[in-house]
């Protein structure tokens, strides 16, 4: 498909180990991407390190990584084909670094961030996780992160040209 008749700005929504981030990143291909990675590395959290290292070993060489928590300002210094993974890990981060966890919900501000999306001048792809799916979660801090990814999910589902769905690996186009 040819690069001006794509969605500039498309949300790729799914539940963990859905193959959410795995579609994003086949809808670039091999063309030069800036991949902006929004996880906190931890070297002491082998896991988390494990999950980074299969996230890279898919992507092309030809694509540039920004590790970078300050998603607003790193969308505003550039136009060329970005993808962002994940808006989950953002979010977590935010809140933490607000200490909003025990603080009512909509403290943590994402109007910026769903701005520099909607304003985004190139193509760009974010994923996100959509949670609620199951059972209500058991602490607060959950129940937290469900309703405010929830808001996010939905403001920045308006912001974007295309929204798809991914569960089990299947894409189902949802705008």
């Amino acid at each position: 498909m040819p690069s001006d008749s794509l969605p500039r700005r498309t949300l790729v929504l799914g539940g963990a180990r859905s193959g959410k981030s795995a579609v994003a990143e086949a809808m670039f291909g091999d063309d030069a991407v800036r991949y902006v990675a929004t996880a906190r590395r931890d070297a002491s959290d082998a896991d988390f390190e494990h999950r980074i290292a299969a996230h890279r070993i898919r992507r092309p060489q030809s694509w540039t990584v920004v590790e970078n928590q300050d998603l607003v300002d790193t969308l505003a210094t550039g136009a060329g084909p970005t993808l962002v993974d994940d808006i989950g890990t953002w979010l977590t981060d935010r809140i933490d670094a607000e200490q909003a966890w025990e603080s009512p919900r909509g403290t943590v501000d994402t109007d910026q961030l769903v701005s520099a999306v909607a304003d985004y001048p190139g193509r760009l792809v974010v994923v996100s996780p959509e949670v609620g799916l199951g059972v209500v979660p058991a602490t607060r801090s959950g129940r937290l992160f469900r309703d405010e990814i929830g808001v996010l999910n939905q403001r920045l589902a308006q912001a974007c040209d295309d929204v798809l769905f991914v569960i089990a690996g299947l894409t189902t186009r949802l705008k």
